[in-house]
């Protein structure tokens, strides 16, 4: 049964218009944006497909890429294009609204943006944000990229790019593409050499996040490892 004969109550666009875009699942809200099934299925039923293809994960969906979601039914390259520049459209509005405030008082924000950029990476990143003296971002740099099971991490590299930023403190981050946001032995044992460096140049670190699957990204300070 296609979506316009369903009841007007059920139907995702009239939810959305009635009870705001929280409300709706997941697939309910990519059905919005599919508009149509295809034959022998709604555009809901067809948007739950395209979760389950990715274990229900909108993250894996995000980062999918539009050469990959081009090739899965009832998307092809325009609205695979048009899904890859709604994610990017998404992102660049979080990290807009990140150089406006005080990250260190906008917690929530900091790891919402994180997880757009980073839970659906294959391959491991370490990357910073860096914070002038109002705590305000200046920027965000991807600093080192590795495999799936390591990445090479320079301190000299990353206090001569914490000069070069001219940050007062620094958020430093990395993904773990197994899905578990649990820091291990080396990650602890890099943050404390990190933070001793970047002490050297009055470079505060003020937090190492972990980026992993849909849960919230791990946070160093409140776990008491820094």
């Amino acid at each position: 049964m296609a979506i316009s004969d369903w009841p007007a109550a059920e139907r995702p666009r009239e939810r959305l218009l009635a009870l705001g875009a929280e409300a709706l699942s997941d697939a309910e809200l990519l059905a919005i944006f599919l508009r149509v099934g295809i034959k022998g299925k709604s555009a809901v039923e067809l948007a739950r497909d395209l979760l389950t293809r990715f274990d229900g994960r909108l993250s894996q969906l995000a980062g999918a890429g539009p050469r990959t979601l081009a090739a899965l039914p009832g998307l092809g390259p325009a609205k695979a294009a048009q899904l890859a520049a709604t994610l990017e459209l998404a992102r660049r509005a979080l990290k807009e609204d990140l150089h406006s405030r005080d990250l260190l008082g906008s917690p929530g924000a900091v790891r919402d943006w994180l997880r757009l950029k980073l839970a659906a990476l294959p391959y491991e990143i370490f990357g910073a944000l860096w914070l002038d003296n109002q705590n305000r971002l200046i920027d965000y740099d991807e600093l080192f990229r590795g495999t799936l099971s390591q990445t090479a991490v320079y301190p000299r590299e990353v206090v001569k790019q914490a000069l070069a930023r001219n940050a007062a403190a620094v958020v430093l981050v990395h993904n773990h593409p197994s899905g578990v946001a649990e820091p291990s032995r080396a990650d602890e044992v890099l943050t404390q050499g990190l933070k001793s460096a970047l002490a050297l140049v009055d470079v505060k670190l003020v937090d190492h996040f972990v980026v992993a699957g849909n849960g919230a990204p791990l946070s160093f300070a409140e776990r008491g490892l820094l």
